[in-house]
């Protein structure tokens, strides 16, 4: 554990109409860690926690309609900053895009130990130059338009959190609590971090990736294409033979002609596409039904445990079992009085 001779001051930035819990969360677990910290050494304010607006206003109204209030100002900021977290972006906010926020942003890096990102404030750090060959993550629906916005950068969407140097992203919003928490043992070890997740009912490192929270498929932009005339039949017969050939014979095209059209309109091959749609549907089963994990395999066409267990690693980072237990709806589990 490193000595510690000063409070380590984390200064969040917040974009408007952000999730409270990109706020709330972060403050909770730095809160929770100096109350450990000083607990087992004896030492106060081991952090102090300042929320302030990116815009510089006095009042950061979230996106629940909760306003929490930031009447210090970015420039006013007199203490050393240890960890700036940028909380949130917002892609249609002129007075943002227009402010000197992004001069700010690149001039006061290279003055704090790090920095880092919640959820789509991955942007500002880009948008700010700090992400160049930088691998990083975002919320995983954002991650193909920081790819395209900025190709300079290295996006693996599918990761919690990434740290790349001294800067560290972050998923979508809930990982900010995943994010602090690796921050605070960073800090002061492992036994303040699992501490601070006990008192909290937080996993210290939560199991999977985002993968398993993201959509497999993609929207084809041609509803009625080859597409749309075949994803019902598709879907009806998941757990029979769904071959290039046999899809092509039900549209009554040529093989060849059939998965050129078939990759122009989605973006994958057929092959590729049907094992997402089945990972889908066995995704939808394990949520939602009681079928054993053997049965779902079975309605998915995925055809044994051995092989849905393969194609769930190969696309969503889990195992079935472990999805089952972490998606599974809770109408039988909650007791009501």
């Amino acid at each position: 554990m490193e000595a510690v001779q000063h409070s380590k001051l984390i200064v969040i930035v917040a974009f408007p109409n952000l999730p409270l819990l990109e706020i709330a969360g972060p403050g909770d677990i730095f809160f929770q860690a100096s109350k450990a910290v000083y607990e087992k050494i004896g030492f106060e304010n081991a952090y102090k926690v300042l929320v302030v607006a990116a815009d510089r206003s006095e009042q950061i109204v979230t996106r629940s309609g909760i306003t929490i209030s930031s009447p210090t100002k970015r420039d006013d900021i007199q203490q050393p900053i240890d960890t700036l977290l940028i909380a949130g972006y917002n892609f249609e906010n002129p007075a943002i895009e227009s402010s000197d926020f992004y001069d700010w942003l690149s001039d006061i890096y290279p003055k704090v130990r790090r920095i880092g990102s919640i959820c789509v404030g991955t942007f500002a750090l880009a948008r700010a130059g700090l992400l160049t060959n930088k691998q990083v993550t975002t919320h995983w629906e954002k991650g193909p338009k920081l790819l395209r916005e900025f190709p300079d950068v290295r996006v693996d969407s599918s990761q919690l959190f990434i740290r790349d140097g001294n800067i560290y992203t972050s998923g979508g919003v809930s990982s900010a609590t995943d994010l602090s928490l690796a921050l605070v043992e960073e800090d002061y070890g492992r036994e303040i971090a699992v501490s601070v997740a006990r008192h909290l009912v937080l996993h210290l490192k939560r199991p999977g990736y985002q993968s398993q929270f993201g959509d497999l498929l993609p929207e084809p932009e041609l509803e009625h294409g080859v597409f749309g005339k075949i994803q019902d039949w598709m879907i009806a017969n998941l757990d029979k033979d769904l071959s290039v050939e046999q899809l092509a014979a039900h549209s009554n095209m040529s093989p060849r002609n059939f998965a050129r059209v078939f990759l122009r309109e989605t973006g994958l091959t057929p092959a590729k596409f049907v094992e997402k749609l089945r990972v889908e549907m066995a995704r939808k089963l394990l949520e939602e039904s009681d079928l054993n994990i053997e049965q779902v395999a079975g309605k998915a066409g995925l055809v044994s445990l051995v092989s849905m267990r393969r194609i769930f690693l190969r696309n969503l980072m889990i195992t079935p079992s472990d999805y089952r237990r972490m998606f599974r709806t809770t109408r039988n589990e909650v007791a009501f009085a």
